[in-house]
């Protein structure tokens, strides 16, 4: 039976080159995570997303307790049979769920009462059930419990959020016990406090987790806090465990944080901005409703493996995409997908060649120039 673990390969400034280890295969990273929160990364085939390069998907504890819930999932053979996913997947725990689409909340000691943003129905989800859950999906990580709060907020509201999410976490490290080949992953809280996110850091390192998230970004604060959020968070995590950053986010943040030592990235944006017609490619960022598109007829780039990339021409994208035709999301959130599981493989070939500091250079000029003819 594989153990889960980490090995660290290589170092390039802070940037790292590692490999975690699942039960179902290994992850290179940096990775980026495709976000299939209801068992679906949006409009692509799973076959898809993992021909793009992508060794993990990620799936969401709340959405997944809602509908069509956990034990109907484990019935029928766990997650990973349920959709035909034979590679690694990360379950979050739901924390950010509860806080941004709950109706109704009450957040206390045992845990979060919410209403459903489906049906009205009312749950309750506290750290045993939020492993609970996780454990009959039979995802390789999962995540501890832990209460998000929006940006802005006074920092007695973040360390209050901070030391529950401490709490929550021996309980979730408790109920996780021990499963061969998964991981269970802690959260790092504390807003944009350095004090709080060393606190927080160094409270989870005592409880000792396969893995550390940093959570609690992206949430309105910015891209400069948030980078300093980062650089207050990762040297007070251990350095032969993975490094997680909840939710985030562009290409221009990723390359940042893997700058400051982050191995693994999720979020809804590849896949969002596709369906509303914005493709990111190593020119930059390419909105196809722009009426300027409608003549052109180079493909997003032509030299990328990737036929959404590679094969349909521009007008014809702005055409499905001004049409409002399911193609053109499906093709934009591919194409997405795919630019960044290549820059992701691109940033970690850089980083065992000893050229991070280059490639990071290069890559913002040329996004900075693009290629749109005047």
């Amino acid at each position: 039976m594989t153990e889960f673990g980490f090995t660290l390969h290589a170092k390039d400034g802070a940037a790292r080159l590692g490999s975690v280890h699942t039960l179902h295969g290994d992850i290179r990273t940096p990775a980026f995570m495709p976000v299939g929160t209801v068992g679906t990364v949006k409009g692509l085939y799973l076959d898809q997303v993992e021909a793009t390069g992508a060794e993990i998907i990620l799936g969401n504890t709340y959405h997944l307790m809602l509908r069509p819930g956990a034990e109907q999932v484990a019935r029928l053979g766990g997650l990973h049979s349920f959709i035909g996913w034979n590679r690694p997947i990360l379950t979050d725990s739901g924390g950010f769920q509860i806080m941004s689409l709950s109706k109704i909340r009450k957040i206390t000691e045992q845990g979060a009462v919410f209403q459903s943003h489906i049906d009205g129905r009312k749950y309750e989800l506290s750290p045993e059930r939020a492993m609970e859950i996780q454990r009959l999906l039979g995802s390789d990580i999962q995540m501890q419990l832990d209460q998000c709060i929006a940006y802005p907020h006074s920092d007695a509201e973040a360390e209050k959020a901070m030391q529950l999410s401490l709490r929550w976490a021996e309980r979730c490290r408790t109920a996780f016990g021990r499963q061969a080949g998964r991981g269970n992953f802690g959260i790092v809280q504390g807003g944009i406090n350095q004090r709080l996110r060393r606190e927080s850091a160094a409270g989870l390192t005592a409880i000792g987790f396969e893995g550390y998230a940093i959570g609690g970004l992206a949430v309105g604060e910015g891209h400069d806090l948030m980078l300093r959020a980062i650089e207050d968070t990762v040297p007070h995590l251990p350095e032969d465990r993975p490094r997680y950053l909840m939710g985030v986010g562009t290409p221009e943040d990723i390359l940042e944080a893997v700058a400051r030592g982050v191995d693994m990235f999720d979020c809804v944006l590849p896949t969002r901005s596709g369906r509303h017609g914005q493709a990111f490619t190593r020119f930059g960022k390419i909105n196809l409703r722009n009426a300027r598109h409608a003549e052109d007829s180079r493909p997003l780039d032509e030299a990328h493996d990737c036929p959404a990339l590679s094969r349909y021409p521009r007008a014809y994208l702005h055409h499905l995409i001004r049409s409002g035709e399911l193609l053109g999301m499906m093709l934009l959130s591919w194409a997405n997908i795919a630019y960044y599981q290549s820059f992701m493989r691109d940033m970690r070939a850089a980083i065992a060649g000893g050229t991070f500091e280059s490639f990071r250079t290069a890559t913002k000029e040329q996004w900075q120039r693009g290629d749109i003819r005047s």
